[in-house]
């Protein structure tokens, strides 16, 4: 029994170093984000048929759930998407908005959303989603620390991710970062989003906006960036600088007056 215990942990070891290998040749097909900075750091961009990890606090799930949304517009543009979503994860941050989802970019009737009773039967449903190689990417949404996302349960959704080429994609909320087989880990936070320039003011709010952390890049270096979501053309970018009109100083004003007035402000 022990000797059997034994090479099947040597087995599942050599497994995994085989997919934390850093090949010379390693060229996966990639989904450029849009952003500079970041399609720089991930050498072109997400990787396809492999699996990423999103984390966040539990109040910053709004965020993360719209970052994980781009990343699947990214990855299967007009392409089935599964997401499945633990029962707890509905309870305490609220069912997905299809027509949010349709601000976004998305296409809502390429959607099929799937709810678990639990972590356990959400890691089930998406281990077999991904084995379907007619999808385009597999959203695996669960709350909190959970024991049964551990590092087998990661390497299984990896090799059935390569088997069939369908992208896995792991909403971690109020989760801890743990050793995985993951391609990617993100860790994500709401950032300011200016309202839009010229806007009613009903509907002045901009674009989404968010603080991207990657702290873990199996083929390159990590980073982080604030990373602005374009709804129109459905990709990542660099905010711009200054994104709201800004009033000229008026001609008639002296120089001393505008330096006091910096000072009062400063002050």
């Amino acid at each position: 029994m022990m000797s059997a215990r034994m090479s099947t942990l040597a087995s599942l070891r050599g497994d995994i170093e085989r997919l934390e290998a850093h090949e010379d040749g390693y060229a996966p097909h990639k989904a450029a984000l849009g952003h500079a900075g970041a399609d720089a750091a991930l050498r072109g961009g997400l990787a396809l048929a492999a699996v990423h990890e999103v984390f966040c606090e539990g109040h910053q799930s709004a965020a993360a759930t719209g970052f994980i949304a781009g990343l699947a517009g990214r990855v299967a543009p007009r392409r089935p998407l599964v997401w499945v979503r633990q029962d707890f994860s509905e309870i305490e941050s609220g069912a997905l908005s299809m027509s949010g989802l349709a601000e976004l970019g998305l296409d809502p009737r390429c959607l099929v959303t799937v709810r678990a009773a639990n972590s356990e039967s959400a890691l089930r449903t998406a281990a077999d989603a991904l084995a379907c190689d007619a999808l385009g990417a597999v959203v695996l949404d669960v709350w909190g620390e959970t024991r049964q996302l551990d590092l087998v349960a990661s390497r299984k959704l990896t090799l059935a991710a390569q088997a069939s080429g369908v992208t896995g994609l792991l909403l971690r909320i109020a989760a801890t970062p743990s050793p995985s087989t993951a391609e990617t880990r993100w860790i994500v936070r709401a950032a300011h989003s200016p309202p839009t320039a010229n806007a009613a003011p009903w509907s002045a709010w901009g674009a989404p906006v968010f603080d991207a952390e990657l702290i873990r890049n199996r083929h390159g270096p990590v980073g982080r960036w604030i990373m602005e979501w374009n709804c129109d053309e459905c990709l990542f970018r660099q905010p711009a600088a200054n994104s709201q009109p800004v009033a000229a100083a008026p001609a008639y004003r002296s120089h001393q007056a505008a330096v006091h007035l910096r000072e009062r402000r400063a002050g």
